[in-house]
């Protein structure tokens, strides 16, 4: 009996997890940040507030579980670049993808609401470092390393610089809502890193 009710438990207790994260995203999309309290998570998922509490220690650490609930895979591998063969072709796809992300109003207030708290959380700042953003940027990376291999970027390139050159405009138009972030804006982008650190280093002379 006791080997039927362990999968019981752990089945509901997943089932528990996952509503508190859904609510979680939900009532970010929908409230002010500061209006949304670990009360009315556990209202909306129909949990107790000591369930919440028992596995996360304060609102900042639910919502950044929530975020990262939204990758299937934590590790890094899931979220690998496309790779196929074309530089231009996969860049661009992954940043209009990015930008249209961003774009989505729900989780524009989610990753606002987190970036609010990290910047006032050292322990949640490190801890998203570890879990999501070092992981997503040696993928990233990843990618650009293959293409230095086959010469569609420039071998000595700093790989941190190109990414920061690529995704910072986009990061920096959103923070400040300065304009809208659109596929053209992220095929710009594309085209502005290639054009920085692409492999050709010379230029021919006049005859």
């Amino acid at each position: 009996m006791s080997n039927e009710k362990g999968p019981d438990h752990s089945r509901r207790k997943e089932r528990s997890r996952q509503a508190i994260l859904a609510a979680t995203r939900a009532l970010v999309a929908e409230e002010a940040y500061e209006k949304v309290t670990v009360e009315a998570i556990a209202a909306r998922a129909g949990v107790g507030k000591q369930t919440i509490y028992r596995r996360w220690p304060s609102k900042s650490a639910v919502v950044f579980a929530a975020l990262l609930a939204l990758s299937d895979d934590t590790d890094g591998q899931s979220v690998a670049l496309p790779d196929t063969g074309d530089l231009e072709a996969d860049l661009k796809l992954v940043m209009r993808a990015t930008a249209q992300e961003f774009a989505d109003p729900s989780f524009d207030r989610l990753i606002r609401a987190l970036n609010t708290e990290i910047a006032n959380d050292a322990a949640l700042a490190a801890e998203y470092r570890e879990k999501l953003s070092q992981p997503l940027e040696e993928a990233k990376k990843a990618r650009l390393r293959s293409a230095q291999e086959v010469g569609q970027l420039d071998a000595d390139a700093d790989l941190d610089l190109v990414l920061e050159v690529l995704y910072a405009p986009l990061f920096q138009r959103w923070l400040h809502r300065s304009g809208p972030l659109t596929a053209a804006y992220a095929d710009s982008l594309v085209d502005a890193t290639l054009r920085a650190f692409g492999p050709w280093t010379e230029v021919n002379p006049h005859p």
